[in-house]
């Protein structure tokens, strides 16, 4: 089990940002990794800024945007674990999905219009 955590803090001009968190009494800095379809990313750049903390920048690589959903994973070396997820979701893919969920809110508050209206027919 690994003995850091990772939370975001953003993604701002291609490179995602995250702070890492070790365990209590645990000062050694973290091996990383974050891994795009199975092949290691280069330029993860590690900084500490306190006993047991470091800010993580991770350059997001052009060549692995592209339509539909990517997946980077942050890893932990030495415990051998998966501690954060990037997922990036653009093109066609997203357009799809944003219109299938816009029908599905449609029909939700269609259905909760006839059914407020009713209410307020049978309650008079």
């Amino acid at each position: 089990m690994s003995q850091y955590s990772i939370s975001k803090t953003r993604l701002f001009e291609g490179i995602w940002e995250g702070i890492v968190t070790a365990e209590k009494g645990v000062t050694d800095q973290p091996h990383l990794e974050p891994v795009f379809e199975e092949k290691p990313l280069d330029q993860l750049k590690l900084v500490e800024v306190g006993e047991g903390r470091w800010t993580l920048r991770i350059p997001i690589p052009a060549h692995i945007l592209g339509d539909g959903v990517q997946t980077i994973l942050i890893r932990d070396v030495m415990a051998q674990e998966t501690l954060e997820v990037i997922t990036i979701i653009s093109g066609e893919a997203i357009a799809e999905d944003i219109r299938a969920e816009m029908d599905l809110l449609r029909a939700e508050l269609d259905m909760l219009k006839r059914a407020f209206r009713r209410h307020c027919l049978e309650s008079m």
